[in-house]
């Protein structure tokens, strides 16, 4: 196929979009990246919709006009495929869709294919439809129709038109739109690589820039990309420079959508390949350190005009990309040292599996994705024992849990074996949902467990877990923590200490209380549930505070915020989010202000439950990625009735309000926390921070302490000298330990700061006039000395224990009066003590030397001496009484040796 030299990638996009503009299309920017494992871990679509305008004769022909007319594509090498029906789902043929296409294209190009080709659902309920999809054989000259959806690379899938005119209801049921619409994603790279006649996408000139750029960064001796593949491809180069340009991509357009690679969900995916990127890129490349995020600018420079959030975070993105890479790259080496005498022991032992310890290691201590293990152990002619990685993983996070679900010293976790035998036994889950009433629940205990078996009865002073048959007790779940309490029975009160669920049974652990009455607990017994709503009201407010914060987190920092993690205690909130800078004082003000002016506003806290997919389809709704939900969920919106979101689920007014998925307990009203008092924000890992507030009481003490350290400060202005830095000393370890808001505590460390300033201008101005006094003195009495007739100057300079100028002094003096000895002394009443100086010239008679007269001189003061390098030498004393003593003595020693 001849084809036009110009069709460079640019100009394909540039054409598409051009076309259906031409077409009375509304251009729309592109969407956020979701990574998916196919094809690429990137890819660019190009798409063109429809609500309720033209539906399959415009769609079908609009292709047909691009692809043939303008792409110039030979018609005889296009084949189409059309929904060919499925009696068992009860769904007829399109055959609408096929008698399109026969204006176009002959009867053996059109072929039928069932629902997994050509019939598209959003999910188990929710818009759904036919499709038609367009291949193209890249090969021509022959009859390709066999290739059509068999994973043949020289016949491919190019465009997919989806017509969107059912809705599967919850029966299974297709009902028909009032209005039909068309959906249609064309593979930008694929189409691409038809018009510049290239049989990879990889060959196009959408790699071929990253591909020159990562043949500078590679190691000398390694080829420019060739293209090869498979076998051909020696030591796996080709693919390497593959990899690392397709994960460049990936990773630049995921970070500017606002992502960022990290421990769970998508941000593992991206981080697994960034990580495999690294390797391929040092290991089969021989690039050295910090090449990955070198390439950046590169790929910005290639993309960035068509997608200008990419030079609108260019700095983002090679930041982030640069902290992982260097994170990786310090256990690397390790790793790979690791990795490769497990390889070659199993080789040895004539094996060829590694062993699942082995690639959890890999994973747990150097971080190595488990495909990537799997990679490496490919070129090892090795596979990796996925059953047993996963039972190690699994028993690290069984580990891990058993840690987290200790009462009393004693851990009882009803594990999968004990879980199975109570739904053998036909026990349902335990029924919570009176744990969002606020009175005492009469139910029936079901199970009591040991943690290692079931008995019939619980009596004596050890640690028990009682399943019951419905519960008002909260188990720790979603952040909150576990409700506290008791469970009344007939012959016993029974401390709940903690409560877990597992598998849908909730697991109230704890002991009987101490006493001389009967103590037992059996299956069968009808009891009392008892929560100790005290502190459930202490943790209430805190868990409405979260979702507040969590709203105003996005409104301060931006969209990119994403839950991390919460901690929802009765003294306190804790929240982790990713953000990959530390949250400045001003913001931490802003989101502070945002939570107390909800609290101020009184605004309603609405609680229902409803259909999951219900609830997807409210515009603004937060959840945490990867989070499990059940169906039906339960909704809580702060500041309008859930009803109301229901009943518009699309407007953009709910982006205003905080709306989460949550079966956490919550205040009715937000006037119920009273206040709210950020006091922490921390970095606890790369691009996660953590806040850490307080509610109700707890913060109005934190916003009094506050003031309470802002009037010292004030107070402590007025005062000067020793008595300031004391002070000021005294106000910082308040401060210090001071739990009080965090952008408070920030602006009151500027005002100590700024004490500190004064205290340092006040120190300085003190020190130059004590400077100029001790050297006037030494000089004054130097002159007085020596027309005396004295070859020697003892003097007292009254500048306390400044030794700066206590020194300054002697030099000056020396100086001055060439070979005159000479000492100064100077105290300091309040504690007692002095400071001494001496300088003796080298060419004193004698061999009189400065430490033959400084140090016992100073032994009236208990003093102590030391020095001697260029005639100086200084020392202290500690019994600044005995000054005039000292100073007599001084006076002889000299006398007697100068004599």
């Amino acid at each position: 196929m001849e084809v036009p030299s110009d069709w460079t990638a640019a100009r394909v996009r540039e054409v598409f979009i051009d076309f259906f503009k031409s077409k009375s299309h509304t251009p729309w920017p592109s969407s956020p990246v979701v990574p998916v494992d196919d094809h690429h871990t990137f890819f660019e679509m190009l798409g063109n919709w429809s609500f309720g305008d033209y539906f399959k004769e415009g769609a079908i022909g609009y292709a047909w006009e691009l692809l043939t007319q303008v792409y110039k594509l030979p018609t005889d090498r296009i084949y189409a495929t059309y929904f060919g029906g499925d009696e068992k789902a009860g769904l007829a043929p399109d055959t609408e869709s096929k008698n399109i296409w026969l204006k176009y294209l002959p009867n053996e190009r059109v072929l039928p294919f069932g629902c997994k080709d050509n019939f598209w659902e959003m999910g188990d309920t929710g818009p759904c439809g036919p499709c038609t999809e367009i291949h193209f054989d890249r090969i021509g000259n022959r009859d390709a129709a066999s290739l059509v959806n068999n994973d043949d690379p020289t016949c491919i899938e190019i465009w997919n038109l989806v017509f969107i005119q059912f809705n599967r209801e919850s029966d299974g049921t297709l009902r028909s739109l009032p209005a039909k619409h068309v959906d249609t994603g064309m593979g930008f790279e694929r189409l691409t690589s038809i018009l510049q006649n290239k049989m990879s996408n990889y060959d196009t000139d959408v790699f071929m820039p990253l591909f020159d750029a990562i043949h500078k960064l590679a190691g000398a001796g390694i080829q420019p990309y060739s293209g090869k593949v498979g076998s051909d491809d020696v030591g796996k180069v080709d693919m390497a420079y593959r990899v690392v340009a397709d994960h460049i991509r990936t990773l630049s357009f995921a970070i500017a959508d606002g992502s960022q690679p990290g421990n769970e969900g998508r941000e593992y995916v991206l981080r697994r390949i960034l990580r495999r990127a690294v390797h391929f890129g040092h290991q089969k490349l021989m690039a050295k350190q910090g090449f990955f995020s070198s390439l950046v600018d590169v790929f910005v420079r290639v993309m960035g005009d068509v997608f200008p959030e990419l030079k609108d975070n260019e700095k983002k993105i090679k930041d982030i990309i640069k902290d992982e890479e260097a994170s990786f790259e310090n256990t690397l080496a390790k790793g790979y040292e690791r990795f490769k005498k497990a390889a070659d022991a199993v080789k040895e032992n004539g094996g060829a599996v590694l062993s699942g310890q082995d690639a959890f290691v890999l994973w747990d201590t150097y971080g190595y994705p488990i495909d990537l293990t799997e990679v490496m152990a490919v070129d090892f002619g090795l596979s990796v024992d996925m059953e047993g990685f996963n039972a190690s993983m699994k028993e690290a996070r069984q580990k891990a849990r058993n840690a987290r679900y200790k009462a009393g010293g004693k851990s009882i976790v009803l594990d999968a074996n004990a879980t199975s035998q109570l739904r053998n036994q036909g026990l349902d889950s335990t029924n919570d949902s009176p744990k969002f009433q606020h009175k005492v629940h009469s139910s029936v205990v079901k199970a009591i467990y040991t943690g290692s078996e079931f008995i019939a009865t619980a009596s004596g002073d050890e640690d028990f877990g009682l399943v019951l048959e419905s519960t008002s007790f909260y188990a720790e779940q979603g952040g909150q923590i576990y409700d506290t309490g008791s469970i009344e029975g007939p012959s016993g009160s029974f401390t709940v200490n903690n409560v877990q669920v597992f598998a849908g049974y909730v697991l109230h652990i704890g002991s009987f209380l101490e006493g001389p009455d009967s103590k037992a607990l059996s299956v069968g017994d009808e009891v009392k549930c008892k929560v100790d709503y005290t502190r459930r009201t202490l943790i209430a407010p805190n868990h409405t505070c979260t979702h507040m914060l969590n709203f105003a987190l996005r409104e301060v920092l931006g969209d990119h915020v994403d839950q991390k993690g919460s901690i929802v205690l009765p003294e306190k909130l804790r929240f982790d989010f990713s953000h990959g800078k530390p949250v400045q004082p001003e913001d931490l003000r802003k989101i502070e202000y945002i939570v107390n002016q909800q609290i101020k506003d009184e605004l309603e806290v609405s609680a229902q439950e409803i259909k999951l997919a219900d609830a997807k389809r409210i515009n603004g709704l937060r959840a945490v990625f990867g989070e499990i939900y059940p169906d039906p969920v339960r909704v809580v919106s702060i500041g309008r009735k859930v009803e109301d979101l229901l009943a518009n689920p699309e407007s953009k007014e709910w982006l205003s309000i905080s709306t989460e998925l949550c079966g956490g307990t919550h205040i009715s009203n937000t006037r119920d926390a009273a206040a709210f008092a950020l006091i922490s924000e921390e970095g606890i890992a790369k691009g996660v921070r953590r806040i850490t507030a307080v509610t109700a009481e707890c913060a109005s003490q934190a916003m009094k302490l506050a003031s309470s350290i802002d009037t010292d400060i004030n107070e402590a202005s007025k005062l000067d000298g020793a008595t300031l830095e004391k002070k000021i000393g005294s106000i910082k370890n308040t401060l210090d330990a001071a739990a009080i808001p965090a952008a408070r505590k920030a602006d009151l460390r500027g005002n100590i700061s700024k004490l500190e300033d004064q205290l340092r201008k006040a120190k300085k101005k003190i020190g130059e006039e004590n400077i100029q006094k001790a050297v006037k003195t030494a000089i004054d009495a130097a002159e007085a000395a020596l027309s005396e007739g004295k070859t020697f100057c003892v003097t007292h300079a009254d500048v306390g224990l400044d030794t700066t100028a206590v020194r300054e002094a002697v030099v000056k003096a020396m100086n001055r009066f060439k070979g005159l000895p000479i000492m100064v002394f100077s105290t300091d009443e309040a504690s007692n003590k002095a400071v001494i100086y001496a300088g003796v010239p080298p060419n004193a008679p004698n061999g009189f030397k400065v430490l033959d007269w400084l140090t016992p001189s100073i032994a009236p003061l208990k003093g102590k001496g030391g020095g001697g390098k260029n005639g100086l030498a200084q020392g202290q004393g500690s019994d600044a009484s005995r000054v005039k003593e000292a100073m007599e003595l001084a006076t002889q020693i000299a006398s007697m040796k100068l004599s």
